[in-house]
Formats: structure tokens, C-alpha cells, sequence
């Protein structure tokens, strides 16, 4: 399995996408009816995912790899390497389900089916994530008391980590899940067409050879 996913085209596809990937994270959209501004709504997953579909979950989980190498080059990091952990924690609980399911449902459905579940999935290892890790790790630059006051100022339900994390964070990555998936659903069949032209092209040429 490793020697068909490691060929000349899937490496560069590979790199290709993860190097998209690096690019769309420096851009994110904050939602603050959802969460506070330090939580960016960007769409890297929408590559890694269309790759992760079209070279299986070992690919993704590569792709993640090469996006935040490429992300900290474009731009160091600023917590201790913690945020880009946590992203490619997040990340990789999408597409590696999103990617399994697919390989056994290779359908329409089953497309819709993988990135629903690798959106919930996302979602709940980030409520997890960020009540035990990001949030405790921030409250070394910010106080926690003034994190979970900005969560109650978008939602009065806020009272402490877990509901800051259950209440602004799940929904947060419910969006973005959302917002990746259907962007992938429109893009990922005309790339696939693609994907595939190229290595029918690559086999005509080594057999004209």
C-alpha cells in the first residue's frame, strides 16, 4: 500500500495540496456570534480533504503534516507550537474518518456520510481539545477568568471551560465542518477528473515508451 501511495504523481499531488492547504490557514474569518475573535474560521481542510479522498486517510494525515511545516514557514508560530499541534490534531479527526469512510463507500452518499461523520467527530475532539489543552495553554497570555467572560458575553451560558468549550468552540467547528464540506462536495469531482487525467496521461506515455 505504501509503495502505490509513495509514486512520483501522489507525492506531488501531495505536496501540492498540503502547500494549498499552508496558504488558506494564514486566512481566517472570525465568527463572533459563535465564538470569541481568536478562534479563526479558515477552509485548509477543503485540499487535505479533496486529496484525503482521492489518496486515502494516509494521505491526509501526510497532507496535515506538510501544511503545518509550510504554514510555519509562511508564519513562525505564536504558541509555542501549541496552536499548530492542536490544528493538526483537530484536523486530522475530520479528514482520517471522513477519509476511511469513503474508501469503503466510494458513492455520492457515502461522500456526504464521510464528511458528516469526520464533522462530528471534529467537533467533539476539539470540545475535548480545547477544554483540557488550548484553553488552559491561553490562559497563560490571557487570564481565564477574562476567556471565559468573553464566551459569556456571546453566550450567558458560559461559566467555565467546559461550557465555554461545549457551547463556543463545538459550534465553531460544526461551521467550519459544514462550511469545508460543502465546498469540497462542489470542487472535489472536477479535481478528481483531473487527478485521474493525469495518471492516465503518465500510463500512456510509459507505454508509448
Amino acid at each position: 500500500m505504501n509503495d502505490r501511495l509513495l509514486t512520483t504523481k501522489n507525492v506531488v499531488l501531495m505536496g501540492m495540496f498540503g502547500a494549498l492547504a499552508a496558504v488558506l490557514m494564514l486566512f481566517e474569518v472570525p465568527l463572533p456570534f459563535i465564538a470569541p475573535s481568536f478562534y479563526g474560521l479558515d477552509i485548509s481542510e477543503v485540499p487535505v480533504l479533496v486529496g484525503t479522498f482521492a489518496l486515502g486517510p494516509v494521505a491526509g494525515v501526510i497532507m496535515e503534516v506538510v501544511k503545518i511545516l509550510i504554514k510555519l514557514l509562511l508564519k513562525p508560530t505564536s504558541t509555542g507550537f501549541v496552536g499548530e499541534f492542536a490544528n493538526f490534531v483537530f484536523a486530522c479527526s475530520m479528514v482520517v474518518p471522513a477519509g476511511i469512510i469513503y474508501r469503503i463507500h466510494k458513492t455520492k452518499n457515502g461522500a456526504m456520510l464521510a464528511m458528516a461523520a469526520g464533522t462530528i467527530i471534529m467537533s467533539a475532539v476539539g470540545i475535548v481539545g480545547n477544554a483540557l489543552v488550548m484553553i488552559p495553554f491561553y490562559s497563560n497570555f490571557m487570564p481565564l477568568d477574562t476567556i471565559i467572560s468573553i464566551g459569556a458575553a456571546i453566550n450567558p451560558a458560559v461559566s467555565n471551560v467546559w461550557t465555554f468549550a461545549v457551547i463556543c468552540v463545538g459550534p465553531f467547528n460544526i461551521i467550519k465542518g459544514i462550511v469545508v464540506s460543502v465546498i469540497t462536495a462542489l470542487v472535489y469531482k472536477r479535481i478528481s477528473v483531473m487527478i485521474h487525467s493525469i495518471g492516465t496521461a503518465g500510463s500512456k506515455r510509459q507505454a508509448r515508451a
